[in-house]
């Protein structure tokens, strides 16, 4: 329990940086050897293709896995001047995607201004919704300015089952965002060959790792249909990583290096290629620049000879910057691999 006292006190940025120290502290430079070992170091980007903006952690649920601590107190909330940067970067650049995330990227007071000014600009919008955000008072008509303006919705939904959905993100949460899923089909969204996109996230309800994407879509796709009526067009596997409350519960059960363990054993050279860092910038609501939305969480900017924030975005330098690691990286390339867009190794 001490161990587990050290991370948590504190505001977010000392307990982040509490985090990685510990997770460092624990086995060096693991990852970094890990890549040496099969040639692959340093690791590094190869372009921007997904600018991923992290508007606040202010969110209408508390889940037990969240790896950025959200929750209804949480009062970090990206400014319309930082969300004006980031457009103002778009306009500079060829970029194609902005993946809005939270917390409920929908709650920041300026989500469906800066929604509108992506696409004015022409480019494809990206929402991890919780689905539940949909139902919520508010935001009913929510889904009708998603569906407008042609926004990719991609939703948190860890099982078909209610018993888990609710042991992982709240009681009653499953419930409602089979309700948020009937609406979004209403609309389109989720239909074969219909523009309107909506896709699942998958996340193991404990320290294991993801079963196979396919084997799981399929279930998901039968499950869904069969009990609700719900149609939705792909399911994305993410492996849980080793941070925020997720690492709690490893250090609380003892279970931390049991789950380490189990990553650095599944650790696939294939899968290095194709994690999300090499093709995204992530962006937290202050403006800093990260390598990925789990470096974000852990205090870990880009390199510091390169811009750090969003007012000094440089693209030439960023979308071939060196990948700032750490032995939570091994989530990412254990076993079929993950990312923000599921597993990519078959």
């Amino acid at each position: 329990m001490p161990t587990l006292t050290l991370l948590r006190e504190g505001n977010p940025l000392a307990s982040a940086a509490r985090q990685v120290e510990f997770l460092e502290r624990s086995a060096g430079k693991a990852f970094d050897q890990s890549l040496a070992n099969h040639q692959l170091a340093p690791l590094a980007a190869s372009a921007i293709q997904v600018l991923q903006v992290n508007v606040g952690r202010l969110c209408n649920q508390t889940c037990r896995h969240c790896h950025v601590d959200a929750g209804p107190e949480r009062r970090e909330i990206m400014s319309r001047e930082t969300l004006a940067a980031c457009l103002d970067v778009l306009a500079r650049t060829a970029i194609p995607v902005i993946d809005i995330t939270g917390g409920a990227p929908e709650m920041n007071p300026d989500f469906r201004w800066f929604v509108t000014e992506v696409r004015r600009l022409g480019r494809h919008v990206i929402d991890r919704c919780n689905l539940t955000i949909l139902m919520a008072p508010g935001f009913q008509d929510l889904p009708e300015f998603l569906a407008d303006n042609q926004v990719e919705i991609i939703a948190s939904l860890p099982c078909y089952l209610e018993v888990n959905t609710d042991a992982q993100r709240g009681a009653g949460v499953f419930e409602r965002s089979i309700a948020g899923l009937r609406r979004l089909n209403a609309l389109g969204y989720g239909q074969p060959s219909s523009p309107r996109v909506l896709n699942l996230v998958y996340n193991p309800l404990g320290a294991s790792l993801p079963p196979p994407q396919a084997q799981l879509e399929a279930a998901y796709h039968r499950e869904l249909q069969a009990r609700y009526g719900v149609v939705f067009h792909r399911l994305y596997t993410i492996t849980n990583m080793p941070i925020s409350r997720f690492l709690d519960d490893l250090l609380r059960e003892g279970r931390f290096e049991a789950y380490m363990e189990k990553l650095i054993a599944a650790f696939n050279p294939h899968a290095v290629d194709g994690v999300m860092c090499r093709t995204m910038l992530s962006v937290d609501w202050q403006g800093r620049l990260f390598d990925c939305d789990f470096n974000q969480m852990l205090d870990l900017p880009v390199a510091p000879h390169l811009p750090q924030t969003i007012h000094d975005f440089d693209p030439e330098r960023l979308q071939v910057r060196p990948i700032v690691t750490g032995r939570h990286c091994y989530g990412c390339t254990a076993g079929a691999g993950s990312s923000c867009q599921g597993s990519f190794v078959g």
